[in-house]
């Protein structure tokens, strides 16, 4: 066995974790390969968000099996976590693994190939389980690293599942974050984003917050920014917020998660905040930093939301004038909550309230990028997939390109001034400013 293909679904996290899960086979002498159809085994790295994220993952498993009968397979991640008694039916995996014990799949997939014994690994996670440290310092390809600081989740949402996969709140101790960015910092990466199941939670139980992990990372040399991945809108103090805007390094973008604009909403979603709230918290990030984006994930079609729910939460998007808000329809997730709930919506109304809140905030999104015209903005330049342009983004993360015709070097992983001459839906273009 020498060949190992990864196949990742869903969030950054799962993204990251696939990344040290490649680390560990190349320290052993493995080949990571690009193409799954030159592999001596293949590690499917799942989501189960939604029903139809575990559809991909089983189409996707059972492709690779019918095209490698004899390789090994192993199935890992979310969805084996949280339906741990179902899994053992699943015959195109060789090997079943939850989200624990990752830092072992090496030795794991090597005694299967000694012993061609079939294995199911899942272990129930408890309350007192310890951050699995495991940590990725090769990103070639990246001109930014994602680092999981954070793991787990206490909320209990009822439309998600994720706490079921994932366990309770835990942090990677300090120590080990400064010494993995060190090592990034050391392959030439400039920018980190900082990512978790629920980030703000971030060192809780060490006494600490969200602000020293930031801290940690921008005081680390080499590296040039610091931004963060989403955010549950708790935990999120006047204190952490002056002391992240003390950092220069850092990055003023906050994705905030709403959901919905509708306190009786996010009341049956068990969220554990009011519109009113959000607000506020919006209102005060804004006042601390003066040029910040906010942007977010705006659910529709939640069990018993009614026109006059929508409308109110049309009404508050509309209100806090976001710079980005990805919109998407609710989705049915056996094993939670809203699953049970009465008055589910059709998926024609989910479909028609989608394209009404997708219109509404298109407005805020294209009134965000227009303000931003005149202005000067620091881009890191990242890959140069586009013949016409050279492209990166700016500290709060709007796209912004500059046309290759009047740069004809490569920019890129270097940081450069320019100012943004006009404004597009989604991007900005701009001319890079000299010296």
């Amino acid at each position: 066995m020498e060949n190992i293909f990864f196949l990742t679904f869903g969030c950054k996290v799962n993204y990251y974790e696939t990344e040290c899960m490649k680390s560990l086979f190349s320290n052993r002498g493995y080949n990571v390969v690009k193409e799954y159809k030159t592999a001596d085994a293949v590690i499917i790295n799942s989501c189960t968000v939604t029903a139809s994220g575990d559809s991909r993952v089983f189409t996707a498993l059972k492709k690779i099996r019918k095209a490698l009968p004899d390789a090994v397979i192993a199935l890992t991640g979310c969805y084996p976590q949280a339906f741990s008694k179902e899994v053992e039916k699943i015959s195109e995996a060789d090997i079943i693994m939850g989200t624990k014990r990752r830092s072992e799949i090496v030795d794991i997939i090597e005694e299967f190939v000694k012993n061609n014994q079939k294995k199911v690994i899942i272990s129930e996670y408890k309350s007192d389980d310890e951050f699995e440290c495991l940590t990725c310092t090769e990103f070639r390809e990246n001109t930014r690293a994602f680092v999981k600081i954070q793991d787990g989740c206490n909320q209990f949402c009822s439309y998600c599942i994720i706490p079921y996969a994932r366990g309770r709140c835990r942090s990677k101790p300090i120590d080990v974050l400064r010494e993995e960015v060190e090592k990034i910092a050391a392959g030439g990466v400039k920018e980190i984003v900082l990512s978790g199941i629920n980030l703000a939670f971030y060192g809780k139980e060490f006494g600490l917050t969200l602000a020293d992990a930031v801290e940690v990372c921008c005081e680390t040399e080499g590296i040039e920014r610091v931004r963060l991945g989403s955010l549950e809108p708790e935990m999120m103090s006047d204190n952490q917020l002056e002391r992240m805007a003390a950092q220069e390094k850092f990055c003023p973008q906050f994705h905030l998660s709403l959901q919905s604009g509708c306190t009786r909403t996010l009341k049956a979603m068990n969220r554990k905040y009011t519109a009113e709230e959000y607000s506020e918290l919006v209102d005060r990030i804004r006042n601390i930093f003066l040029q910040c984006a906010i942007t977010t994930d705006v659910m529709v079609g939640f069990p018993d939301e009614t026109d006059e729910d929508f409308a109110e939460s049309v009404k508050f998007v509309e209100k806090i004038r976001f710079s980005k808000v990805h919109v998407f329809r609710y989705s049915r997730r056996r094993g939670t909550v809203a699953d049970r709930m009465k008055n589910q919506i059709s998926e024609q109304v989910k479909s028609e309230r989608w394209h009404i809140m997708n219109d509404a905030v298109k407005k805020s999104q294209a009134e965000y990028m227009k303000s931003l015209v005149g202005k000067e903005v620091k881009v890191l330049f990242e890959r140069e997939n586009c013949i016409d342009f050279h492209q990166g983004h700016a500290p709060d993360y709007t796209l912004v390109k500059i046309p290759r015709k009047n740069c004809k070097k490569s920019l890129r992983n270097e940081i450069f001034c320019v100012k943004i001459k006009e404004s597009d839906f989604d991007c900005c273009i701009g001319e890079l400013i000299e010296n």
